[in-house]
């Protein structure tokens, strides 16, 4: 492998000795490593001290006034070479360190002795800390469900066997978790584990969802896809009879004709992404770029909103102020959530649709449809942002289903003309 410039290296983590600005009991100031990296910074104590009449700002070392200056400077020189060695190993092995990674290996903690709840810990802490507060959340109760099982806080990541997994899954079910439960707490599990292997903390040869399987788990409660007459009965349902439901159906209308948005773009849609008859946004998910034609129903919903003027930028009123908190809008996420998917099962009672239906099925129904009016998949793949087909495939399988049927029966028929002629001119 390559090796990194050490030149290089401190362009990207900024290692320093600082004296720092904050006097002891004894009127004196700590010497001190800080450490930066993508705009945070770590104090390490070196158990230096000196008054300020004895540092040198300007090369970080001691002065000559300072008693045993030139040996001190040697160790402090020691140091600073330790600290770019921790770091060029990690560039090394390609992690994508965290600070307090780096503090362990440079205090000389094994990466690998770091158990998984201090690991699931740390990761919940920075997911916070970056605003990703629902991410957070789904990866605190998989940390409470594990650990609820293991009762050990001091588990490492290389003792979870496939065979502990197997445990686990049957530890879920006792207690009352679906199969897609089971599933959601895997994937979240899995996804921990492999974040620890980029980070160094454990090697990939430990890693168990090679020989547990979570596809094997079947999830139930498979989302139907709408039809195109259904999605219909929608567009012309009278909410003046049920005025409550109207923001349900306008928020269902517009996912489905700008290419099946999802509830949370919506919610931080604003004016702004507007312009011309065009919606230009990012989606939160995936970070893929859209630009989307403004369809006719979709004005009407826009200029319904616009003559609210709901005191934001915000074209929805989901969020009702601007500069909340990722706690807050998170909160208000999971309200606005849970009344959009309430509103649109009594919708579907009133319309006599039989399907379960929530906000991600406008999304489904659209890709279905969209392949059902003769597009490509990979069209279809495209107007959804997918990175490849095979996430599009997903969302098609009911499709797939409807051709195998209708092939079949086509079968089923040219079976019968056979026999019927043969019948007819057999001897």
């Amino acid at each position: 492998m390559e090796f990194v410039n050490l030149k290089e290296i401190i362009a990207m983590v900024n290692v320093k000795i600082i004296l720092r600005k904050k006097v002891n009991n004894e009127g004196l100031y700590p010497v001190v490593l800080r450490i930066t990296k993508d705009r945070k910074s770590k104090i390490i104590s070196l158990n230096f001290k000196c008054s300020l009449n004895d540092w040198n700002d300007s090369n970080s070392q001691f002065k000559k006034s300072f008693h045993n200056h030139s040996q001190s400077n040697l160790a402090l020189a020691r140091i600073k070479e330790k600290a770019l060695k921790v770091i060029n190993d990690f560039q090394l092995d390609e992690i994508d360190f965290t600070l307090e990674q780096f503090e362990e290996k440079f205090r000389g903690k094994e990466l690998n002795k770091i158990s998984v709840f201090e690991f699931f810990d740390e990761l919940i802490t920075d997911l916070i800390k970056s605003g990703r507060v629902g991410n957070a959340k789904a990866i605190r109760e998989t940390k409470q469900s594990f650990f609820s099982f293991c009762k050990r806080k001091n588990i490492v990541f290389k003792e979870i066997t496939p065979s502990m997994l197997d445990k686990y899954e049957v530890f879920l079910k006792q207690n009352n978790n679906s199969d897609g439960g089971v599933a959601f707490k895997m994937r979240e599990l899995r996804s921990v584990y492999n974040k620890a292997i980029k980070q160094g903390v454990v090697q990939e040869k430990y890693y168990p969802f090679k020989i547990y399987k979570i596809s094997k788990l079947k999830i139930g409660n498979i989302k139907k896809a709408l039809t195109r007459e259904e999605v219909r009965l929608i567009e012309n349902f009278d909410v003046s009879l049920y005025p409550n439901l109207a923001e349900g159906k306008s928020l269902f209308l517009f996912s489905y004709f700008c290419r099946g948005m999802n509830f949370y773009d919506m919610m931080l849609l604003k004016w702004a992404n507007i312009s011309g008859n065009r919606i230009y946004y990012i989606r939160s998910k995936t970070k893929g770029r859209f630009n989307i034609e403004i369809l006719p129903i979709v004005q009407e919903i826009l200029d319904f909103y616009k003559m609210q003027n709901l005191g934001t930028d915000y074209v929805f009123p989901i969020l009702l102020k601007e500069n909340m908190t990722a706690t807050e809008i998170q909160n208000r996420k999971h309200k606005k959530l849970k009344k959009f998917n309430s509103d649109l099962k009594k919708m579907a009672e009133i319309l006599e649709i039989n399907k379960p239906i929530s906000s991600y099925v406008a999304r489904h129904s659209f890709a279905t449809n969209l392949k059902h009016s003769g597009a490509a998949t990979d069209i279809v793949s495209q107007s959804m942002g997918h990175k490849n087909v095979a996430i599009t495939m997903s969302y098609l399988k009911d499709f797939d289903n409807d051709i195998i049927d209708k092939e079949m029966n086509r079968l089923v028929q040219e079976s019968v003309i056979t026999h019927y002629e043969y019948s007819r001119f057999a001897v």
